[in-house]
């Protein structure tokens, strides 16, 4: 009884991955020549990834990080799309040479995977991209209470940024960031946990390398 269960399980699952598939078929039928080549030569790959888009595969699911942007697993992204004051390009960009590349202020809050600043239209606008672990409100939350001057110094030079410590950041916020279409997570770890993972890997190797000797 289980394996004819099982069996007909595996039957939905390929009639609705069949479905999928015909459904990327018809969006690229009057698309450029190139695109549909690739589509029919990479059709067994291209399975695999609606496989994996379905939870057949193992991979992780994409949800939302809360108030807005997307989630998977431990891990969330944030991107903002933001107009500079006069002369905020300026004095962004001259800060970030400083700091190369260094952000002890993001590092301390210790749910910070990485950061992009990109300008933007002739330095008129800034992107700003970062992956995170956990829910949107707790990740502003804890930027506002363990490194509000450290950001301020750097929003300030948005416009209209009402600072860190006003009520009216997190709308701030959210009216200028834009949920990912498509986003890819690699290892869904969170930081605390690839840090310890570290450690435990050098620990190994200088074990191994005491032994060696």
């Amino acid at each position: 009884m289980a394996t004819s269960t099982s069996a007909v399980s595996r039957t939905q699952t390929e009639r609705v991955l069949e479905q999928k598939f015909r459904k990327v078929q018809e969006i690229f039928a009057d698309g450029p020549e190139i695109g549909r080549l690739a589509l029919e030569k990479g059709t067994a790959a291209f399975k695999q990834e609606l496989a994996a888009a379905m939870g057949q595969t193992g991979s992780t699911q994409q949800t939302t990080a809360g108030r807005i942007g997307a989630r998977q697993g431990s891990v969330s992204e944030l991107t903002i799309i933001v107009p500079f004051v006069p002369g905020g390009a300026k004095r962004t960009r001259a800060l970030l040479a400083l700091l190369e590349g260094n952000f002890q202020g993001a590092d301390a809050v210790g749910t910070v995977h990485d950061m992009r600043f990109v300008f933007l239209d002739n330095d008129t606008k800034l992107l700003f991209a970062t992956a995170y672990d956990g829910d949107w409100d707790s990740y502003i939350d804890d930027f506002a209470t363990k490194i509000p001057d450290y950001l301020d110094i750097i929003d300030s030079a948005w416009e209209g940024w009402p600072g860190i410590r006003s009520p009216e950041a997190k709308d701030y916020l959210a009216k200028h960031q834009v949920t990912a279409e498509g986003w890819f997570v690699a290892n869904d770890l969170t930081v605390a946990e690839t840090r310890r993972l570290k450690r435990i890997g050098q620990a190994v190797d200088e074990f191994l390398d005491k032994v060696g000797d």
